[in-house]
C-alpha cells in the first residue's frame, strides 16, 4: 500500500451554549478536541464535522478558521483548525475517544500535555480573527516559523 505524501486534516473547538469547550482523550495524545484526516472527495467542513461525530456523537456547526499548521516531517501534513459551536447530539466515545466532556474554559489548558495540541488550543482559546500559520516539526516539537494572516 502506498502511504501518502502529504495528509491534509482538519481540528475543531466545539463550543457549548453554557460556555463549556469539548475535548476529547486520545488512547494516543491524551486530551484534545476532535479532529482527524480529510478523506477523498470530502470538502474541510464535512471532515471535520464528520470527525466530531464519529470521535464525540455531537453534531457542530462550523464557523471561523483560526489556524492552517504544517507539519513538515514526513509525511507531511497541512491541519486547519477551526471554532465550531455545539448543535445536538450526546456525548459518546469511540476507538478514537476513550472519554469525551465538556470541560470549563479556564481548565483545557491544564488538561491537555500534548505541546503541539496545547499550542493548536491556545490559538483557539485566543482567536482574535487573526488567522494564524505555523511550520513546526514533530520529535522534537520545534516551530521553524509562525505569522498571522
Amino acid at each position: 500500500m502506498n502511504h501518502p505524501k502529504h495528509i491534509v486534516a482538519v481540528s475543531g473547538l466545539v463550543n457549548h451554549p453554557n460556555g463549556q469547550v469539548l475535548l476529547i482523550r486520545s488512547p494516543h495524545r491524551g486530551w484534545e478536541f476532535p479532529g482527524g484526516q480529510v478523506e477523498e472527495g470530502e470538502d474541510l467542513i464535512e471532515a471535520l464535522q464528520r470527525e466530531i461525530k464519529e470521535e464525540s456523537g455531537v453534531d457542530a456547526s462550523i464557523g471561523s478558521l483560526v489556524g492552517v499548521y504544517s507539519n513538515i516531517r514526513s509525511p507531511s501534513k497541512v491541519m486547519f483548525g477551526f471554532l465550531g459551536k455545539y448543535v445536538s447530539g450526546e456525548l459518546t466515545t469511540s476507538d478514537e475517544s476513550i472519554e469525551t466532556r465538556w470541560i470549563e474554559r479556564d481548565s483545557i489548558l491544564n488538561k491537555v500535555t500534548n505541546p503541539i495540541v496545547r499550542d493548536r488550543i491556545k490559538d483557539m482559546l485566543d482567536f482574535n480573527g487573526q488567522i494564524i500559520y505555523r511550520v513546526y516539526t514533530t520529535d522534537p516539537y520545534k516551530i521553524y516559523q509562525q505569522f498571522y494572516i
